[in-house]
């Protein structure tokens, strides 16, 4: 009889556009983990977009909706899990994704953010007249929250193979 090998979640945590949907489908391919993604599991769970959900139940119920997501694939195994970016602003999931998983923070600068969402509009929280400046404000006030990664990997600075490999080696050492 052949065993399947327990593995320690991996959650990926960040603001928008720092490649947590990209990287982490083909990280959970190399490590032969189910790829989810915490916005499109409440999507399909609500049967709207996320935009949809702010604009008519608000912010507030979409974290709860966030909460109630993270907490129920906390108790899987074998997952990569892609977060909003939003996920660390409840301390109950920065402390589950701390304690559950093996948790790595993408990063990359504002102007590479920018670069990489600007002109989408499934994202409620740059519908702004200024939404570079959004991106800015926003960076700063979950730096703090970003910051409690296993790992930290610049997503603008390294190239996306080398970021993998960099996620790869913590983890195989974690």
């Amino acid at each position: 009889m052949a065993y399947k090998m327990k593995k320690k979640n991996i959650a990926l945590i960040g603001y928008m556009g720092t490649g947590k949907t990209t990287i982490g489908k083909r990280l959970a391919r190399r490590l032969g983990l189910s790829f989810v993604d915490t916005d499109a599991y409440i999507e399909k769970q609500q049967g709207k977009s996320i935009s949809r959900i702010f604009e008519q139940e608000g912010e507030p119920a979409f974290r709860r909706m966030e909460e109630s997501v993270l907490a129920a694939l906390a108790e899987e195994e074998n997952l990569l899990i892609s977060t909003g970016g939003g996920i660390v602003l409840s301390e109950q999931n920065r402390k589950l994704l701390k304690e559950r998983t093996f948790l790595v923070t993408l990063t990359a600068s504002p102007g590479a953010i920018y670069s990489r969402v600007r002109g989408n509009t499934d994202r409620p929280l740059l519908q702004e007249a200024d939404p570079y400046q959004k991106i800015v404000d926003m960076l700063e006030a979950r730096k703090p929250y970003y910051e409690i990664g296993d790992i930290i990997i610049p997503t603008d600075e390294l190239s996306e193979k080398i970021c993998i490999e960099r996620i790869v080696e913590a983890y195989q050492k974690s």
